[in-house]
């Protein structure tokens, strides 16, 4: 019997806990974060045999596997993601898998990983333990974060047969449990196999996009971070991260200050790092001139950062005094 997992009956204010605490339970050990700090969504759940199902359907979120989740929850899954509706983003081992309706990929939960869904979304997951499909394929980042297509081949048999299970579990009889489990993973191993033998396909625009993006955000914090930086370290040229950013708002230097800035003006309203300065804080994010980031902040916000740091604090001057870097 399939159970459910839904945000329908908790306050907005704790829905994003209770996701959390959900995905958690469902999968493995993650931090999950969303627009607003708020999600809507239901998890709905079975399992065959050593495999285990899901079926998620909910609003715009980012899920992270982190190291110190993974030395805390030493959990050993190979997770398979079919995406049923809007656009999803794997992102393990330097490499970045776009999910269209359809397509699947594969994610290992023994090193980092995100998952990235910009707007609505729905996804089957199937479980399979780390082991199983290791002895069959090699190692595991041979073949993580890079898309399948489900419409043709053994990959659209494997992304079907993935589907069929969170729709018609209920007809699989128990004596028959192990003999399915057994065949849906030599299915999926069928449509993996192919990316063991090849290498990655280039990049879409987008997928570069969205590896410049995972990669400066994994080094906000360091002064050094550029645009030269992020194109050595996925071996690529300044010229295609650059035209992967064409016909977008803003370069990647600009967005990679804005990303700064909201970090900084997010810690500013953190009462827990009241007693940082402000010239500290910005300091932490990667700025190194003072004068730069009042001008940024000012012309990002609207307001200086002094401003709202006194608004957090009730209007109270107090702590600015005998302190002018804050």
């Amino acid at each position: 019997m399939a159970r459910v997992i839904s945000t329908d009956a908790v306050e907005a204010a704790d829905r994003l806990d209770f996701w959390t605490d959900a995905v958690c339970d469902t999968y493995i050990r993650l931090d999950c974060d969303a627009p607003g700090h708020d999600v809507v969504g239901d998890i709905r759940v079975g399992s065959v045999a050593t495999l285990e199902f899901s079926r998620v359907t909910s609003t715009a979120q980012q899920v992270r596997r982190t190291r110190s989740l993974i030395a805390a929850a030493a959990e050993d899954y190979v997770l398979v993601g079919v995406q049923a509706e809007g656009v999803g983003y794997v992102v393990q081992d330097e490499r970045i898998a776009q999910l269209r309706p359809g397509d699947f990929a594969v994610y290992d939960s023994t090193r980092p990983y995100e998952l990235r869904f910009e707007d609505d979304f729905q996804q089957y997951v199937l479980m399979i333990p780390g082991p199983t499909l290791r002895a069959q394929l090699g190692p595991a980042s041979e073949f993580t974060a890079r898309s399948v297509c489900g419409s043709r081949g053994a990959g659209a048999l494997a992304a079907e047969m993935i589907r069929m299970l969170n729709t018609g579990i209920t007809v699989i009889e128990p004596s028959a449990a192990a003999d399915v489990a057994l065949g849906i993973e030599h299915i999926v191993t069928a449509g993996l196999s192919s990316l063991v033998a090849r290498s990655a396909p280039e990049p879409t625009r987008a997928a570069r996009r969205e590896q410049v993006k995972a990669c400066a955000r994994g080094r906000l914090r360091d002064p050094r971070l550029s645009v030269a930086s992020i194109a050595a370290h996925l071996h690529t040229s300044v010229s295609t991260l650059h035209r992967a950013f064409a016909g977008e708002p803003c370069s990647i230097s600009e967005w990679i200050w804005a990303q700064r800035l909201d970090a900084v003006r997010a810690d500013l309203c953190a009462p827990a790092l009241r007693h940082r300065t402000i010239g500290d804080l910005a300091f932490s994010w990667g700025f190194v001139d003072a004068s730069h980031f009042s001008r940024a902040f000012k012309a990002r916000f609207g307001c200086t950062a002094r401003d709202v740091r006194l608004a957090q604090a009730g209007g109270s001057t107090t702590n600015w005094r005998n302190d002018r870097s804050r």
